[in-house]
């Protein structure tokens, strides 16, 4: 088993920037997979950005390409989100997640968010106009 726990949400203005991190425990040498996940009010939650855990390739959804950056921290068994210029459509709950046994941690099929093994309970981030 394996424990996700986000911090670092808050409330920021468009342009602002937040990061994010999603301390891991339990079972974290078995996970192939990490990524950042958010699911805006009454939308489907989305894939932000992954990143596989021993290579480090990563992924990035269209909508956040060159503002936001995933990185690892493998000593700390900790993953970052680093979201620079901020708009009101990132505003969502922002989901950690994780998974020991997808070969390719980015989108692979229409239904990919929802193989992701392991969540945490998330972190909201608002951002105002």
């Amino acid at each position: 088993q394996v424990q996700l726990v986000e911090s670092g949400g808050g409330s920021v203005q468009t342009g602002g920037s937040l990061r994010l991190s999603c301390a891991a425990s339990g079972a974290t040498y078995s996970l192939h997979c990490m990524g950042w996940f958010r699911q805006a009010p009454g939308k489907e939650r989305e894939g932000v950005a992954t990143i596989g855990t021993g290579g480090g390739s990563t992924y990035y959804a269209d909508s956040v390409k060159g503002r936001f950056t995933i990185s690892q921290d493998n000593a700390k068994n900790t993953l970052y989100l680093q979201m620079n210029s901020l708009n009101t459509e990132d505003t969502a709950m922002y989901y950690c997640a994780a998974d020991p046994n997808l070969v390719w941690c980015g989108r692979s099929s229409p239904n990919w968010v929802t193989e992701y093994n392991y969540w945490g309970q998330g972190t909201q981030v608002t951002v105002s106009s």
